[in-house]
């Protein structure tokens, strides 16, 4: 019942996502951040099982650290998506599976920004734009409507209000507020919240 939303426009992308933990009928918290820094670059942004969500962004991104510390250069987004991926493939075939679904957005100088699509059975996806969880359902006709590649950090940002108010008036469970950051070449930015605003009738 979490979401992820993730656009990629021609030098930034921009990612979204529920702070609402619950369990069960209970909503423990609404200011849950579920997005990870894993460089000045790289954000993760997942959803799945609470501990397993945590346990498995802090390892990736104390790995994609270790690398760095190693070789004196930062993976590039492609890199790290990738070794992402093959984590969760070994996990999944163990007897210690992460059940977890993320978003993985990155901007590197060279390939410029990207935005990767990774689910618990490790299939891996670039993609122009992505949701995960139930609010998936109501916002790929959105996005798969209005997104085009020339799409402003503006144009974005309206866009995903969008399908956060889609959201809000057609799913069954509360999400009133979404954590918004960007990724560009200046680095991770945080921006203000997309509250969803109630249906009109």
């Amino acid at each position: 019942m979490e979401c992820l939303i993730g656009i990629q426009g021609k030098d930034f992308v921009l990612v979204a996502a529920d702070q609402v933990s619950a369990r069960s009928i209970v909503s423990m918290k609404q200011d849950n951040d579920k997005m990870f820094k894993l460089n000045d670059n790289l954000l993760m942004l997942v959803s799945g099982e609470p501990g397993d969500t945590v346990q498995f962004a802090e390892y990736i991104g104390k790995n994609i650290q270790l690398y760095k510390m190693r070789n004196g250069y930062e993976l590039s987004p492609s890199a790290a998506a990738n070794f992402t991926r093959k984590n969760l493939a070994d996990y999944l075939r163990s007897q210690t599976p992460y059940m977890v679904n993320l978003l993985m957005a990155g901007y590197d100088k060279d390939e410029g920004p990207s935005l990767y699509f990774m689910d618990y059975l490790a299939s891996l996806n670039k993609l122009p734009f992505a949701a995960h969880g139930y609010g998936s359902f109501f916002t790929m006709s959105i996005m798969d409507r209005h997104y085009h590649e020339d799409i402003t950090l503006d144009q974005a940002r309206e866009l995903l209000t969008k399908c956060v108010n889609e959201i809000r008036q057609r799913f069954i469970v509360n999400m009133p507020a979404f954590k918004l950051r960007c990724i560009n070449k200046d680095g991770i930015q945080d921006l203000p919240d997309i509250i969803a605003t109630a249906p009109t009738s």
